[in-house]
């Protein structure tokens, strides 16, 4: 199978890559220099942003994986969310399709829900408190609507919660809590916002990747969940990573500056993944972050 996967250098991306070339895929990616370098990789490698690349050097492939967005969850831009995350991802998705491509699968957030009730349903009312939340929501709306008129077409998105693992290094400020706090711990104790009690439904990067793949062979349109369905609140990483790391730090706190905007509690609930692609999570926070450490990425 000839695969896409926008933002293949990015940190999901990366890790969807190294797995498409384990099954013998050709993979074709977008990315950039300043993320992650994928040993092994011989294929084509277009470093452009989405509206710059040459679709006519690309050529023809059966399925996508979308994972290249602006992710900043923090960013005010609106227009450029919307042109980035929205705009540019339909055009995408619309060049895919006339070229023959039947699967698509692509990454959306828990950012949708806001601050709406936990664990999160796929059918409960959606409350983007960001720029970043509001471009996901539009992108599933539109994605669906584009699906319907292509019934021939599959497409998938799936509604990352929290992903932590290796191939977050690059991100700096948007990579994972997990990974944050780890670095913090091997200089000193770690900053939490006030209390340390705000709870996230973390989920392992090889996790995110098998609901990846099994996205590829789903049946219907639909948009899923992808996270553990568990919560873990923040001084309980502080706990695990002493243990992973071998160290006995203790939480400092300070107020969060981001309280208007921020998700005090994600979790979610994975019953329709579980129905609709058989995916259950293998690894629950404690066994990924020691796979993590063990993999010498945590360092």
């Amino acid at each position: 199978m000839r695969v896409l996967v926008t933002g293949g250098t990015g940190f999901i991306g990366s890790n969807i890559v190294i797995e498409l070339i384990r099954r013998g895929h050709d993979v074709v990616i977008t990315g950039s220099d300043a993320e992650q370098k994928i040993s092994g990789f011989t294929g084509k490698y277009l470093q452009p942003g989405l509206d710059g690349i040459d679709w006519g050097a690309v050529g023809v492939f059966d399925a996508v994986f979308h994972e290249a967005a602006i992710n900043d969850t923090q960013s005010k831009d609106t227009r450029e969310m919307m042109r980035a995350n929205v705009g540019a991802s339909m055009s995408l998705f619309e060049y895919a399709v006339k070229n023959g491509c039947k699967h698509i699968v692509y990454a959306s957030s828990t950012a949708v829900y806001g601050d709406g009730a936990t664990p999160y349903r796929e059918d409960q009312n959606l409350k983007p408190l960001t720029p970043y939340a509001e471009s996901k929501k539009i992108l599933e709306e539109k994605a669906a609507a584009f699906g319907a008129e292509n019934p021939d077409v599959v497409i998938v998105g799936l509604r990352y919660c929290n992903v932590y693992g290796p191939g977050e290094s690059h991100k700096g400020k948007r990579a994972s809590m997990i990974y944050q706090i780890a670095q913090q711990m091997k200089k000193g104790n770690p900053r939490l916002f006030r209390g340390g009690e705000q709870k996230r439904d973390y989920i392992y990067v090889k996790d995110a990747v098998r609901a990846n793949m099994l996205a590829l062979e789903a049946k219907e349109n639909m948009v899923l969940n992808c996270g553990s369905g568990t919560a873990t609140p923040f001084n309980d990483l502080v706990r695990i990573l002493n243990g992973a790391l071998g160290t006995d730090r203790k939480p400092e706190y300070f107020e969060n500056p981001f309280a208007s905007s921020y998700q005090n509690h994600t979790e979610c609930d994975m019953s329709l993944a579980k129905d609709k692609l058989g995916f259950v999570p293998e690894f629950n926070v404690e066994r990924g972050i020691a796979d993590y450490s063990a993999s010498g990425f945590l360092a």
